[in-house]
């Protein structure tokens, strides 16, 4: 089964937090273009993409009957209310529109028709909650497994991330076991890399039974 693009994120960040892959060795590894990586780098969610409007000229004069059908749906029987098709063969018949497009009508009808319920109050409202990173504020914390080859030998160690999430700036470091100890030091060596602490939350992210990663956040210092 193809990945959906919020698990390609997912997959990219994790490959790079714990294999320390590149920009470029990310784009070759899953097949796509370098600015989508480093959109999956700085944001956690992917940018919904944008539904073009089709505009139809001929609708317009139609626009406010359309909309006064489709609020007195609201009142009407399910079997009763206005398909967009329904709503095309009346405006065919009842007022001349035959030059207006089904295709756009449809489009307006579905795009109007949850609109006005909330305008009636008669719908919940859509609410976005955005991604939003201010510089030296947060941070993510990873710290898993990882297999390399020593001396011929494939090897399990721990890969320790720190990634601040403003720049996506990350610092590695790679310890044999992945006790308290070895998570604090890792902690340490980050802070004097990156010259600081994260004034706001640092969010850590710990197996879960199933093995993968689930966040937890623990707060920054103040």
């Amino acid at each position: 089964m193809a990945a959906t693009k919020v698990e390609l994120f997912e997959r990219i960040r994790r490959d790079s937090w714990r294999e320390g892959l590149s920009v470029r060795a990310l784009s070759r590894k899953y097949g796509v273009h370098r600015r989508l990586v480093r959109e999956a780098l700085t944001c956690a969610e992917p940018t919904p993409r944008k539904r073009p409007v089709r505009r139809s000229p001929r609708l317009e004069p139609f626009k406010e009957i359309i909309d006064g059908w489709l609020r007195s749906d609201l009142d009407a029987p399910r079997k009763q209310r206005h398909t967009a098709r329904r709503i095309h063969a009346r405006l065919v018949e009842e007022h001349g529109a035959a030059g207006v497009s089904y295709s756009a009508l449809r489009d307006y009808v579905a795009r109007r028709r949850p609109d006005i319920r909330i305008e009636e109050g008669r719908g919940p409202a859509q609410v976005f909650v955005p991604q939003h990173h201010p510089p030296g504020q947060g941070a993510e914390v990873d710290f898993g497994e990882l297999w390399v080859r020593l001396a011929g030998v494939m090897t399990k160690c721990f890969l320790f991330v720190f990634r601040l999430s403003y720049s996506g700036k990350a610092v590695h470091k790679v310890f044999a076991t992945c006790g308290q100890e070895a998570f604090l030091e890792g902690h340490v060596h980050a802070f004097t890399v990156l010259g600081g602490i994260p004034a706001g939350q640092i969010r850590i992210r710990q197996p879960d039974r199933g093995g993968a990663p689930g966040p937890a956040a623990r707060p920054g210092p103040g």
